[in-house]
């Protein structure tokens, strides 16, 4: 159990709102595969469609979520789209998140 003195501050409520639309956009398998398929490396739709056996439609549908939450961050280079994790925040959250699930 925590000591009250070293415990987070109370969360206000645009706080607890927010944090609960970055776990409800992460609930969803194929935005959690998506987030992992560019964890490392920027790619491109066609490249993660493929890689996860997806319509590209399939992949910017959910790809426009994940960036109205930060989530990810979009680069255009012409007519193709390139998308990596916007910051290392979200790169840390999905790697606690995956240790807690690997059991560790």
């Amino acid at each position: 159990m925590k000591d009250e003195r070293t415990a987070p501050a109370d969360l206000d409520p645009g706080e607890a709102r927010d944090l609960c639309e970055i776990f409800a956009v992460l609930a969803d398998v194929t935005r959690v595969r998506i987030a992992y398929t560019i964890l490392r490396a920027e790619r491109s739709v066609g490249e993660i469609a493929t890689r996860l056996q997806l319509s590209e439609p399939t992949v910017s549908q959910h790809l426009r979520r994940l960036k109205v939450l930060r989530v990810v961050r979009m680069r255009q280079a012409g007519r193709h789209r390139f998308y990596v994790l916007d910051d290392d925040h979200v790169e840390t959250l999905l790697a606690v998140c995956l240790e807690h699930v690997r059991g560790g």
